[in-house]
């Protein structure tokens, strides 16, 4: 599906920041359209109009050498309201002929003290003193504005901080207000979008479902759609709102690996096909799935398998229908950023933007993804707003390749009984214990070694399970959960006496980083 054209909206340059993403979310919640661009985009731009701002954003890049990343001059000239955050403040200033310089010591890494110089209407009501706290990261720092630039605020090791030419609305800030350890870092963007850009607020998630549906039976018309469902949030969203537009034209495949949680696989199914009445066909293909894993222990080894086969299997069975013209996914904003470069090169690309592994040029079908400029929590209230039940809506990120990469070394099935039985044990623990909810994503793992133990006067030898549950905003930074001590006790108990095979529980208390969410 073509993304619509915004009647109004703010585009991202991404240079390759870590955190681009949270800039688009937060412009997003403040009710404006947001989108994130490449450089390569944004020199394909011929038509600006609808384009009330322009945010250049962070990145790993340094303007102190010879060649690094730049947008044209003249894009000034065309009075936008621009504003540069870390590495967009020093790309403003090195354009307009300012200095710049690579500190190797006093570099700023973390929480900063910002303190104010002068009034701009970039930081009204931003200050409740003459000081703020705010969070760095970078080594270059301006140290000669341009000229026509004026200083705003001022940390001890970055005195231009903060900048601004208020003539041709250019603004420029060393911090990142789009993290959450930035304070009231969303009064910047929200006075950078009503006080200078003097846009509307036009944007709901809610109020784009009319158009989505209207845009899937122009496209479809009379043909038939094929839609990968896993039960997960995405694929879900995606099914109800194709089945809203074309109805008895959708087919939902639905192929159990083995490697889903205890009971999910089944209970979605008959969710899907009892409660919403689609046309759902489910494939068993568990034991395809553990004869191919077989003494396999690389987890990028495991994750091609599961991909490759999965790719195959649905093959298969979708050319058992007639008349299948279109393939459904549920493919997020996230997604379509994560699979292409800063600079749109082929060898920067983080990931495959397909997410059943490139099954479109397999099968020579057409893409329709509904949700491609969408975020996962607004794709969670279209959801609601299409009649998805809360307990999928709301579900816990669940990654592609399943328990697969949740089982350190070989998978068997005698692994993944013991894994689902443990992990059914914690989730729904969370769940009575009204601790769902605040965590961001939480599971069991099983470790590869096994541990000497007690029971009943006997020596055990068997697994150990690790419990893993943080918090999150985005899922790119994650504390883990402070649980207390009395339910880390009783789990433990649970799993122990619950489970045959584990004799052992741990607690992963890392954050991410210097650690990731998932083990594999």
């Amino acid at each position: 599906m073509q993304s619509r054209s915004h009647n109004e909206k703010i585009i991202i340059i991404d240079f390759g920041s870590q955190v681009t993403k949270l800039i688009a979310r937060r412009i997003r919640d403040l009710g404006v359209f947001s989108e994130i661009i490449t450089i390569n985009d944004l020199h394909n731009i011929r038509d600006y109009n609808g384009i009330k701002g322009i945010i250049l954003s962070g990145g790993p890049s340094t303007v102190t050498k010879k060649k690094f990343p730049r947008i044209p001059k003249e894009i000034f000239s065309k009075k936008i309201p621009i504003l540069g955050i870390c590495y967009g403040l020093q790309l403003i200033a090195k354009l307009f002929k300012g200095s710049i310089k690579t500190l190797k010591t006093k570099r700023e890494f973390g929480r900063a003290t910002l303190f104010k110089k002068n009034e701009s209407p970039l930081i009204i009501n931003f200050f409740d003193k003459d000081n703020k706290s705010v969070w760095m990261s970078h080594q270059d720092v301006v140290t000669k504005i341009p000229k026509g630039f004026k200083i705003i605020a001022s940390t001890n090791e970055s005195k231009s901080t903060i900048i601004e030419n208020t003539p041709n609305k250019v603004y420029g800030i060393q911090f990142h207000p789009e993290v959450t350890h930035t304070e009231n870092g969303k009064i910047i963007f929200k006075n950078f979008l009503f006080s200078i850009c003097k846009i509307k607020k036009t944007w709901h998630i809610t109020s784009e479902k009319n158009r989505l549906i209207k845009q899937i039976k122009q496209i479809v018309k009379n043909d038939k759609v094929i839609c990968a469902l896993s039960g997960g949030v995405d694929s879900s969203v995606v099914a109800l709102l194709i089945n809203k537009a074309i109805r008895n034209k959708l087919i939902c495949i639905m192929v159990d690996t083995g490697l889903m949680r205890k009971n999910e696989f089944k209970y979605s199914y008959n969710i899907f096909k009892k409660k919403y009445k689609l046309n759902v066909k489910l494939i068993n293909a568990s034991r395809e799935y553990f004869v191919k894993l077989k003494n396999i222990q690389d987890p990028e080894k495991k994750r091609k398998i599961i991909g490759n086969l999965f790719i195959k299997i649905f093959e298969k069975e979708a050319k058992k229908f007639k008349g299948i013209k279109y393939l459904a996914q549920g493919t997020l904003y996230p997604d379509v950023i994560e699979s292409r470069s800063t600079t749109g090169s082929k060898s920067s690309k983080i990931k495959s933007h397909h997410n059943v592994g490139g099954l479109p040029k397999k099968m020579n079908l057409k893409l329709i993804e509904p949700l491609k400029e969408f975020f996962k929590d607004e794709a969670r209230v279209l959801g609601k707003s299409l009649g998805l039940i809360d307990s999928i809506r709301n579900k816990h990120p669940f990654p592609g390749p399943g328990l697969g990469i949740r089982i350190i070394g070989q998978i068997t099935p005698q692994k993944i009984k013991i894994l689902q039985e443990a992990d059914y044990i914690f989730i729904n623990e969370l769940i009575k214990n009204k601790l769902y909810h605040k965590i961001w994503q939480a599971y069991v793992a099983l470790l590869p070694m096994k541990t000497v133990g007690v029971m009943g006067d006997s020596r055990t030898y068997e697994y150990t399970c690790l419990l893993r549950a943080v918090v999150s905003e985005d899922g790119m930074t994650a504390d883990y959960f402070n649980f207390p001590k009395d339910f880390l006790d009783k789990i433990s108990n649970k799993i122990i006496n619950g489970v045959p095979g584990i004799n052992r529980v741990v607690y992963d208390i890392t954050s991410k980083p210097p650690s990731t969410i998932e083990l594999e």
